[in-house]
Order: C-alpha cells, then structure tokens, then sequence
C-alpha cells in the first residue's frame, strides 16, 4: 500500500495545468498543490457524489484536462458512475481512486469485498478505455506521466493506507482553506469564465 501524500506529490510534479478535484484527498492535497486556484476542494458532498460532479467538469470544459482523487467508498456507494463516465467518453479526464479498503472518514469500517474487488477490471468491463491499478509508489511514478498523456477517460485504482477518522464529523480539524463558493470563484477567474 502506499501512503496518500507522497502518491500526491508525485501525481503533482506531472500535473501541469490541469483541473483537480482532490475527493477524499483534499485535507492533503490543499498542502501539497501549487496551484491552488486550478483546485476544487468542495469538501464531502454525499457519497460517490465526487465523480458525477468531476466528470460534469470535463464535459463542460472539454478543453481543460480534469484529474478525479476518488475513493472506493465513494466507488461503492455510486458504482454506476463508471458506466456514465465511460458512455461519455470524456478525453480530458482521469479518474484516480484512492483504495484504502474501508469508509475512512466513518470510522473505518471495511468497504464489501475489501481485499478482493478488483476496480480497474469493473472500469475497463464499464466501457473505460484504459484501466490499471497500483500498489507500490515506484511502480506509479514509472508510469503517471504516461497515463497523463493518454487521452481519457483513464481509471486508476491506487492502494493506499487508511487514515482512519473516529472523531465526530464537527470536532474534526478543518483542512479547507477557502469556501466553497470562493473555490468556484478562484476558478473561473483563473479560467476567465465571467461571473
């Protein structure tokens, strides 16, 4: 398995200019980016709700690359994303999902087939026209930049170590920098969409 924050920072030397939607990632993510205007950490909409909204991105901005930091809760909880995804076939977008095996932010308990699911195979059976799966970091730092030059949509499965929350939801330390509404305001300033 490979610890969340150095996958980032390597996915951040190759990520260019694109769109991140950092998911379950965010409270790592916001201190690793560069460029933070280019950012969409809205924090926890409802479970597996981070992919529909990722890929209404792409389809809206077909010429910024979008890059999706899922998670396999979040897989779980809305497994017919992938089939949407994959029918809209989205070039400019890259989907990363974060395994860790269990729902992290509840507390840990284990995802259903934890240790046996294989979701690159479920991507690729979808419709996704390139799938693959890691579980070391030097392997993925072999191939992210590759996987970035292909066009989308790409499904990644990355396992990754639990970094499991047991403290009630309004105790937890706040990691969103900005609100969401200046989240979205960054952006289309940075992207010169008029308000």
């Amino acid at each position: 398995m490979m610890d969340t924050a150095e996958l980032l920072k390597i996915y951040n030397r190759y990520r260019g200019d694109a769109i991140v939607v950092p998911g379950r990632g965010g409270k790592l993510w916001v201190n690793i980016s560069t460029q933070p205007n280019r950012d969409l950490p809205l924090g926890d909409p409802a479970m597996g709700g981070h992919a529909s909204f990722a890929m209404g991105l792409a389809l809206a901005l077909p010429r910024q690359k979008i890059v999706l930091f899922d998670s396999d809760g979040d897989i779980q909880m809305g497994m017919g994303i992938l089939a949407t995804i994959a029918e809209q076939q989205p070039k400019n977008f890259y989907h990363f999902m974060l395994d860790n095996e269990c729902y992290a932010t509840t507390g840990g308990q284990p995802v259903p087939l934890a240790k046996t699911i294989a979701y690159d195979v479920i991507a690729r059976a979808c419709g996704y026209p390139r799938a693959c799966a890691y579980d070391n970091l030097e392997t993925f730092s072999i191939h992210i930049e590759r996987i970035l030059s292909e066009p989308g949509p790409v499904f990644v499965a990355l396992k990754v170590s639990p970094d499991i929350e047991n403290k009630p939801i309004g105790s937890r330390v706040k990691w969103r920098k900005r609100s969401q509404t200046q989240v979205v305001m960054d952006l289309q300033k940075e992207l010169g969409i008029a308000t």
